[in-house]
């Protein structure tokens, strides 16, 4: 076998075949001279050790960072916090008014022109129950229909005592003719009653359509007199909340008189802002205080929400519904509206933690043993001092909660700029 010898200079000899045992050489200090194998193992060692250390120093320098001592952070008062995954609420705080529920409001007007002859409500604000009378109205042409409607009854033979039957007794004797249908006085009779009929009808279907009531359409069909006046009723029981209507006054066609409204239930209409409307739907619990009940605090929920935006205020109508039993709630009271919606969880950072810069938002995530590395992140819904980090944050990482705009001016003067990581 060959035998190859390392010199104390470093150099290698080669031997000629040697058959006996294979011994090492020894070297100069005495040490044994290592085989090729072991060369070749040393050499390959030492340039995988220097990479990896290279590749350590990269990976340290692609994470930029400012340093602060102790000292400095100490005096400073930096403070940092995890970020975590938070159940996470949004409290929406507004201001309502009191409104009359609209479907509960009515308006009592007239359809013929006539003039007031009579006021039974003469104050705005009264309280009058449905049926009851508020004024009463004269007027020439419902005069004139109903003693053209008298004079119906009276042709038709329809006016009390009622019309005989052709087997009535006539002239005190009872006499009971027989009428065939070839007869053409049978037939013309039987035409005058049907006609005559139609005309009624007419004429009561006419006062009907001018409010006249059933009870005054019998009363002139028993006593044949008309009706010198058209009486109004309230249609609901609430208060007068508006009154035209004076003594004496002419009314016309369609002219409001009374507006009656039932304050038994009322609506709070309240504003909402517009980049809070993606957060409110129907359905949803609020809570309702007064200044005019200091102790008290109202539920409701939200029923609707108005499909408009003032283009002034930027914010959008709710509206909830309050019971309204005992009459303490007046329309145009002011209220303070809450309403809580849950949002699950969400992972949160505190809102100071976060800079500004104008063209995104900055956190300074510390990495231990002085170092915090600016970063970049995108940012959520924000609510109760907290905001949500969609993007450039994990759980569990710590970034600095107070003084860090003084970290930030620090890297400012160092040139440091944050990373976006994603």
């Amino acid at each position: 076998m060959n035998l190859v010898i390392i010199g104390a200079s470093g150099a290698l000899f080669l031997l000629g075949n040697i058959t006996a045992a294979p011994v090492f050489a020894q070297g100069h200090a005495g040490h044994t001279a290592q085989t090729p194998a072991a060369v070749e193992k040393l050499r390959t060692a030492k340039p995988q050790d220097k990479p990896k250390a290279k590749q350590e120093e990269a990976v340290e320098e692609e994470f930029p960072q400012v340093d602060i001592s102790p000292e400095q952070r100490q005096l400073i008062s930096v403070k940092t916090v995890k970020v975590a995954l938070k159940p996470l609420q949004k409290v929406i705080r507004t201001v309502g008014r009191i409104e009359v529920d609209e479907r509960k409001l009515a308006t009592v007007n007239t359809k013929i022109e006539g003039w007031i002859e009579k006021l039974f409500v003469d104050y705005t604000g009264r309280y009058v129950k449905k049926g009851e009378p508020l004024a009463e109205i004269y007027s020439p042409e419902l005069l004139a229909t109903q003693q053209e409607f008298v004079n119906m009854l009276k042709w038709a033979g329809l006016r009390v005592p009622a019309a005989h039957p052709p087997d009535a007794t006539q002239g005190g004797h009872n006499h009971t003719p027989k009428l065939t249908a070839t007869e053409p006085v049978s037939e013309l009779r039987k035409m005058i009653e049907k006609d005559a009929g139609a005309v009624l009808d007419a004429a009561r279907e006419r006062l009907r359509l001018w409010d006249i009531s059933e009870d005054q359409i019998k009363q002139i069909e028993q006593t044949g007199k008309p009706v010198r006046t058209l009486t109004l009723y309230s249609p609901v029981s609430g208060f007068i909340t508006q009154k035209m209507a004076v003594q004496g006054m002419k009314v016309m066609p369609g002219e409001k008189l009374f507006d009656v409204a039932d304050l038994s239930t009322m609506w709070v209409i309240a504003d909402i802002y517009e980049y809070e409307l993606p957060f409110v739907q129907v359905g949803q619990p609020a809570r309702i205080t007064l200044s005019y009940f200091p102790d008290r605090e109202l539920s409701s929920q939200v029923d609707y929400i108005y499909p408009t935006i003032s283009a002034d205020t930027r914010t959008a109508k709710i509206r909830l519904t309050l019971a309204n039993p005992g009459g303490q709630l007046k329309p145009q009271m002011f209220t303070n509206v809450e309403i809580r919606i849950s949002l699950g969880k969400r992972l949160v950072i505190p809102e100071s933690a976060v800079i500004d810069t104008g063209t995104g938002q900055v956190v300074y995530v510390d990495r231990g043993s002085g170092a915090f590395e600016p970063r970049e992140v995108q940012l959520g819904i924000r609510a109760d001092g907290v905001v949500e980090v969609l993007r450039g944050l994990k759980a569990g990482e710590k970034v600095a909660s107070s003084a860090n705009f003084l970290i930030d001016s620090e890297a400012q003067l160092k040139g440091v700029k944050p990373l976006r990581k994603w």
